[in-house]
């Protein structure tokens, strides 16, 4: 009795574990790519449009968060010339 107890709470643990990697690591994922997307952004922004956008840990903090919409907000920030500049 004692060891099917063991065996289930080690399943259950199993299965929880699972779960929360599988979370953690779909979440990295969709994270950097957002990052890279917004990056690709960024640069096809400065060579195209010639900007001169600051791509420092900031801005890709911003575009790892918001995606290619965090991207346009900060190539509309530096059109402004508000920040990123």
């Amino acid at each position: 009795m004692v060891v099917e107890i063991i065996e289930i709470l080690v399943l259950i643990l199993a299965i929880v574990v699972a779960f929360v990697l599988y979370k953690v690591l779909k979440t990295a994922t969709s994270l950097a790519i957002n990052a890279v997307l917004g990056v690709l952004v960024l640069t096809a922004a400065k060579l195209l449009f010639g900007l001169e956008i600051a791509i420092t840990w900031v801005a890709v903090l911003i575009c790892a968060i918001g995606g290619v919409i965090g991207a346009l907000v900060i190539i509309v920030l530096n059109y402004l010339k508000v920040a990123f500049v």
